[in-house]
């Protein structure tokens, strides 16, 4: 197929992603709103946080839903029609391979949902520190083990364990490839978790990243992997509608955890995970903030910053939440186009 029918293919699913995805978030509203499934603002051990969000006490959570539920309805509906329209025009449409999409797919709604019943532990008050649902070890154990099955398909189903340096090559890796794979994926959503806390930060910061990877997968010909990042852009965006500030609902634990562990995927299905920390530079400022927050509280017994992450620090600094969002957009993005300059300009050479 030339490029141009992928193109075509990766927008117009992203359109259809997009519309799909509005049209069904008022049934969503309604429900997060009957049953009052609101966010807990944590009081205790956060006092700059509480200062400046308490007025979001309630708002509406779990709006992940929104992205990973229609992601996976448009991926199966697809498939669907495929398996229908064999030999027909419909069998071009499905996007859901074993190569590509499978293991993402499978793992973002996992994710989602084990960060649903997370969300629906901090909703209630259940576990945890001040009724916040599960604690952090416990979320790094669940990225784990999320983590640890998706290297075993990789090492063992695919029978990869090849790692691409930059402009140095490539390098068969044996089982240390395992080790890899799960760092990546456990830092990444980790990273994710900790830049979910300003109305539409972690949306913006997700959708230019994504799209990043999206042209990479396009680039390396992985066409199916381009459409499905295609789809959850699309899915992105309409959360964003309601999500950028004031936020009308929040991202919650299951589209935090089920998008970061699905970058992570994608990072290193496309053999570029080394890149996201350039692509996914805002990630790694957010999570490298609260990790030198504790390291010198336990230390040192002092902060370095007024609060972890550092989006609550420049909060504390006087800055508004619209300017703190939309400055770490400005970097997120400048930060993925040389990303992408350098994958790009490696091809070339």
């Amino acid at each position: 197929m030339p490029d141009i029918f992928y193109i075509s293919l990766i927008l117009i699913f992203g359109a259809l992603s997009f519309i799909f995805a509005l049209a069904w978030t008022p049934a969503l509203m309604y429900f997060l709103e009957k049953y009052r499934l609101g966010k807990q603002i944590r009081t205790k051990g956060t006092p700059i946080f509480a200062k400046f969000h308490k007025k979001k006490q309630g708002t509406p959570t779990m709006g992940g839903i929104l992205i990973w539920g229609t992601v996976l309805v448009l991926t199966l509906l697809f498939w669907g029609l495929a398996q229908i329209g064999q030999g027909t025009f419909l069998e071009k449409l499905n996007f859901l391979s074993r190569k590509e999409t499978l293991l993402p797919l499978g793992a973002l709604v996992a994710s989602a949902l084990v960060g649903l019943f997370d969300d629906l532990l901090g909703i209630f008050k259940k576990i945890g520190s001040n009724g916040g649902g599960l604690r952090v070890k416990h979320r790094l154990l669940i990225y784990a083990g999320i983590a640890v099955f998706g290297a075993w398909w990789f090492f063992y189903k695919l029978e990869w364990d090849l790692v691409h340096v930059p402009f140095v090559g490539d390098f068969n890796i044996g089982w240390w490839y395992i080790l890899v794979f799960v760092f990546v994926l456990v830092a990444t959503a980790f990273s994710v978790n900790e830049t979910d806390g300003l109305d539409g930060l972690a949306g913006g910061i997700l959708l230019i990243a994504f799209a990043s990877y999206g042209a990479i997968a396009f680039a390396q010909g992985k066409m199916d992997l381009a459409v499905f990042c295609g789809v959850i852009i699309g899915a992105l965006v309409a959360f964003l509608w309601l999500n950028i500030y004031p936020a009308r609902f929040f991202m919650g634990d299951t589209g935090a955890m089920s998008l970061g562990i699905t970058l992570g995927i994608i990072a290193m299905l496309t053999n570029a995970f080394l890149i996201l920390p350039l692509i996914g530079f805002v990630l790694v400022l957010e999570s490298a903030s609260v990790i030198i927050q504790v390291v010198f509280k336990k230390v040192f017994k002092r902060k370095v910053f007024l609060s972890a992450p550092i989006h609550h620090h420049f909060e504390a600094k006087g800055w508004r939440e619209t300017q703190i969002t939309m400055r770490f957009w400005i970097i997120g993005g400048i930060m993925a186009v040389i990303g992408l300059v350098l994958v790009f300009a490696e091809q070339l050479l």
